[in-house]
């Protein structure tokens, strides 16, 4: 198995209530966050895409795609997880991974993305998320393909939580060590962002 079995996806789909408008387009630094998070999803993988209902005014990249919601109404991250997976069917694509990252979350080392290679590898389950010190982060996931039909059914009874839908399925996590410094600080509100920007350093 090669990497391009694991097609790299940034779910962007979030209607950003507590931010107040759309915090895809939030700058820290000079750059957005959806930014910031590209700029290493898509140095791991030959192929990302965006899942996001808004319009991204973004740099076009070849390697980039951004395709909305498979169901409309901002349902959750399961909805965006489905999206790609129907996208990959759609296109004949051979991925056999989809390896997911937040928008909001630009300080995550980008070595975890080689831990997730690693784990793709020995195909042990269908479904893995990252996890440091007790925190299980369930949007940080390796989902693999073979999950479609049954997520797909799942949504369309009404499944919403990430987290419920995997503990239902089953699941494994990867341990990443926890520093000092939470490189899974996610950005939920103004108040997040100006936290963020006291840390730049560090992404």
């Amino acid at each position: 198995m090669n990497d391009n079995n694991i097609l790299g996806v940034v779910l962007a789909g979030g209607k950003s209530k507590r931010f107040g408008e759309d915090k895809n387009l939030a700058k820290l630094g000079n750059i957005t966050l959806l930014e910031h998070v590209l700029k290493k999803v898509t140095k791991k993988f030959n192929k990302t895409l965006i899942i996001s209902n808004q319009n991204l005014n973004i740099k076009k990249l070849n390697s980039v795609t951004i395709v909305p919601d498979c169901i409309q109404g901002n349902l959750g991250p399961l909805v965006g997880v489905l999206t790609a997976m129907k996208w990959i069917k759609k296109n004949n694509e051979k991925y056999q991974w989809v390896a997911t990252f937040p928008c909001d979350t630009p300080f995550f080392d980008i070595s975890m993305i080689d831990e997730v290679k690693r784990i793709s590898k020995k195909n042990i389950k269908k479904l893995y998320f990252l996890k440091s010190g007790e925190k299980r982060h369930n949007i940080f996931g390796l989902w693999s393909i073979q999950l479609k039909d049954i997520l797909e059914k799942d949504i369309n009874n009404n499944f919403r939580k990430v987290e419920e839908w995997a503990d239902k399925i089953g699941l494994e996590t990867i341990n990443i060590n926890h520093e000092k410094f939470d490189s899974f600080l996610n950005i939920n509100t103004k108040e997040d962002l100006e936290e963020a920007k006291k840390n730049l350093d560090k992404i």
